[in-house]
């Protein structure tokens, strides 16, 4: 596994490498020692799968509350999904900056998302699944989330979004600590 660092704090993109022959590749997706000797978390309770019919589906911004906060690890396992991340870690140098990849099954490249971020995406194929590592365990009470249009992030989405719930499409502003 290769693992390039963003130009978010602490976000990485990790690329599989593939060890090809004539009946296809294998390559490893994931590795205890390797995420360690990176200083990324190795901390994993549970995996979860996100399967959407349509494309322009969006999901999030959402994250997990202090002190549920979550480390994930997201790949896409058919289709592609415009993957969007932001850094909500007020002592962060990228604080309140956000990061826009494609990720797709082709590419199997992962998005590495450290506790601290917001999580969404919008799928750019009909029927795309996305397959996540996650660090800590779902607690429904610390779920949270920030609009996917906030005006102040000024995320730029590559498509029209078409399907969402209302639970993402009414998040709130986010507004950082300290203000009213």
């Amino acid at each position: 596994m290769k693992s390039v660092q963003t130009e978010l704090q602490d976000a990485y993109l990790i690329q599989p490498e593939r060890l090809e022959d004539e009946r296809g590749f294998f390559a490893r997706t994931w590795c205890k020692r390797e995420f360690e000797s990176q200083g990324l978390s190795t901390s994993l309770v549970q995996c979860s799968i996100s399967f959407n019919h349509k494309k322009g589906t969006l999901r999030g911004m959402h994250f997990q509350a202090s002190p549920h906060e979550e480390t994930k690890i997201v790949r896409v396992t058919v289709g592609s999904v415009h993957d969007v991340i932001v850094d909500l870690r007020p002592s962060s140098k990228t604080y309140l900056k956000h990061l826009g990849v494609k990720l797709d099954a082709e590419t199997r490249t992962m998005l590495y998302i450290p506790k601290g971020f917001a999580h969404g995406f919008l799928t750019l194929s009909d029927n795309a699944e996305i397959f996540y590592q996650i660090s800590d365990f779902f607690t429904p009470e610390a779920a949270r989330g920030i609009r996917w249009n906030d005006p102040a992030l000024k995320i730029q989405w590559p498509e029209q979004v078409c399907v969402i719930s209302d639970r993402d499409r009414n998040w709130p502003d986010f507004l950082p600590q300290g203000t009213v």
